[in-house]
């Protein structure tokens, strides 16, 4: 009897425990683990600096095999569709997305909210009359209105 009492807390111990390591690590996509992201708007441009890590036995493999894997995989964590990647290295990465705010004409732009695919620790976005900086965030709750420069 005390051996299914033992059995059964530890299956209870399990589902317990099992929930919060599932979500201890939400800034990491795979073998990427972000670490920040800026975002720079010009007019309905967007330039995006992402700086991250990798694995280590993962940063043997990318220098090996290329880089299109993790090309994929920011893409991915951004969830820009329209993303071109400009600059991309082993700690970070320069892209960049085209008409990624709304225009009102004369100057005016509306930066609409957006959802990233993971946690990003910092987050900062910059327009040219201010910069907000937004930390422990997956997505930009509200848009951004500004003018361009």
């Amino acid at each position: 009897m005390k051996g299914w009492a033992l059995a059964g807390c530890f299956m209870l111990l399990a589902v317990l425990t099992v929930p919060v390591f599932a979500t201890t690590n939400t800034d990491k996509y795979g073998y990427i683990t972000i670490q920040a992201v800026d975002i720079t708007l010009d007019g309905g441009k967007a330039t995006i600096d992402m700086k991250y890590t990798l694995d280590e036995p993962t940063r043997v493999i990318v220098l090996l095999l290329g880089k299109q894997d993790l090309k994929n995989r920011l893409l991915t964590v951004l969830n820009y569709e329209d993303a071109e990647v400009k600059n991309l290295d082993l700690n970070s990465a320069e892209l960049v997305v085209d008409d990624v705010s709304y225009s009102y004409g004369r100057g005016v732009y509306w930066f609409p909210s957006h959802t990233f695919n993971v946690l990003i620790p910092t987050l900062r976005i910059t327009t040219p009359q201010v910069s907000r900086e937004y930390a422990a965030v997956n997505e930009i709750p509200n848009g951004i209105g500004y003018f361009a420069s």
